[in-house]
C-alpha cells in the first residue's frame, strides 16, 4: 500500500519549511504569493491531502457531531438526521449517523467511538432509561441533547407528547365507534412506546372504559415484521374478543399490520380500523392509506441540533431547554369508516 503523502513531502519538493506549507494551509494570507505557488503547486503534483481530523484534535475543535438513532431504516428518523444535518451544514459542521439498532451494547459502543473522536456534541435517542453513560460524556466536556425523549430539569432534550399521540389515537377510534381495541407496540424499555400506551389508558378512561377494553400486543421491534406477526397473533383471539380498532406504536408496524390482514382477507377498516404514529411518506402511500399521529421531524432533529451546537459553542443565549412538540391525528382511509353497530 503506497505510502500518505505527508507535509514534508510537500515542504521537501517546494523548497520550504514545513512551517510554511502549515501556513499555506491554514493562514494563507501571511505567506507570499510565489512562496504560496510553489507550496500549492506540489501539493497538487504530489496529490496531498490533508488530515483533517488530526488538525481538528490538535485544535480541540470537531467539525463533527453525532447521531445515534434507534433505527437508521425507519424514515422517522431519516427525517431526523435530515433536520439535524440541514442546521449542522448551516453552521459549517458535519453529522456522523449511528445506528444502535434498538441494541444498549451497540449504542455504547458508538457512544464510546464518538467520544474518542472528540466530536463537538452528540445528538442521541437512548435504547432505555439507563442515563449513566451519557453523565459520564457530559462531565468530560462533550454536550448531549436527547432526541425523541424527554429530559430532566438541568438537561437538554427535543421530544413530542407521546401521552398526547396515543390519547388522539385512541380517542378516533372510540368516536369511530370502536370498544375493542389493541395496542401494538414494543419493547417496553423505549420511553415512547410507554407514553404512547399511557395515552390510550386516558383516552380509554376519559371514555368510560378501563383498561380491559385495550389488548395489549407487545412486540420485540418496532418494524413491519413484528406488525405482521402481531396481526397474526390478534387474529387468534376469539371472534367476540378480536379487536375491531388497532393502534400501532409506529407506521411501520402500522404497515405490517396492514399487510398481514389484507393477505388473510380482513378488510380494512370495515372489519379492522389501523391507527399508526409517525406519518412517515409511506403512510399516505399505503395500499389503503393509513391514518397516523403526525410527528414534526424534521423539524425535532434541526432543533436538536440548535440545542447541542449552542452550547458546544458556548453561546450566551443557551440555557438548557426541554423543548415538547404536539403531534396531531391525520385522518386516512385505514380508520375513516364508523363502525357498523353489531358487527364481528
Amino acid at each position: 500500500m503506497a505510502r500518505a503523502v505527508s507535509i514534508k513531502d510537500v515542504a521537501s519538493r517546494a523548497g520550504v519549511s514545513t512551517a510554511t506549507v502549515s501556513n499555506v494551509l491554514n493562514r494563507p494570507d501571511i505567506v507570499a504569493a510565489a512562496t504560496r505557488g510553489r507550496v500549492n503547486a506540489a501539493i497538487t503534483a504530489l496529490g496531498f491531502v490533508r488530515n483533517e481530523s488530526a488538525r481538528q484534535l490538535r485544535a480541540g475543535r470537531s467539525r463533527f457531531i453525532g447521531l445515534v438513532v434507534l433505527d437508521v431504516t425507519n424514515p422517522f428518523f431519516t427525517d431526523v438526521a435530515r433536520g439535524a444535518e440541514d442546521l449542522a451544514s448551516e453552521s459549517g459542521l458535519a453529522v456522523i449517523l449511528c445506528n444502535s439498532d434498538e441494541q444498549p451494547t451497540r449504542e455504547r459502543r458508538y457512544l464510546d467511538l464518538l467520544e474518542e473522536h472528540r466530536v463537538r456534541g452528540i445528538l442521541v435517542t437512548p435504547t432505555g432509561d439507563n442515563p449513566e453513560r451519557l453523565e459520564e460524556i457530559r462531565r468530560r466536556g462533550i454536550p448531549v441533547v436527547l432526541v425523541d425523549r424527554h429530559a430532566p430539569r438541568g438537561r437538554c432534550s427535543v421530544s413530542v407528547d407521546d401521552v398526547l399521540g396515543g390519547n388522539l389515537a385512541i380517542a378516533h377510534l372510540l368516536d369511530m365507534g370502536h370498544v375493542r381495541l389493541a395496542y401494538v407496540g414494543g419493547p417496553f424499555t423505549l420511553g415512547q412506546v410507554r407514553d404512547r400506551h399511557e395515552g390510550a389508558l386516558q383516552a380509554l378512561k376519559h371514555g368510560g372504559l378501563d383498561s380491559s377494553a385495550l389488548h395489549v400486543e407487545k412486540i420485540a421491534g418496532l418494524n413491519v415484521a413484528s406488525g405482521q406477526e402481531a396481526a397474526a397473533a390478534l387474529l387468534t383471539l376469539p371472534v367476540g374478543q378480536r379487536p375491531t380498532g388497532v393502534f400501532c406504536a409506529n407506521d411501520l408496524v402500522a404497515l405490517g399490520v396492514l399487510q398481514e390482514l389484507t393477505r388473510l382477507r380482513v378488510a380494512v377498516p370495515e372489519d379492522c380500523a389501523i391507527v399508526g404514529y409517525d406519518d412517515i411518506d409511506f403512510a399516505a402511500a399505503a395500499a389503503v392509506p393509513l391514518s397516523s399521529v403526525r410527528q414534526p421531524r424534521v423539524q425535532l432533529g434541526r432543533a436538536a441540533a440548535e440545542l447541542l451546537i449552542e452550547e458546544a459553542t458556548g453561546s450566551p443565549n443557551h440555557t438548557h431547554r426541554q423543548v415538547v412538540f404536539e403531534p396531531e391525528l391525520v385522518v386516512r382511509q385505514s380508520s375513516s369508516m364508523t363502525r357498523r353497530t353489531g358487527a364481528d
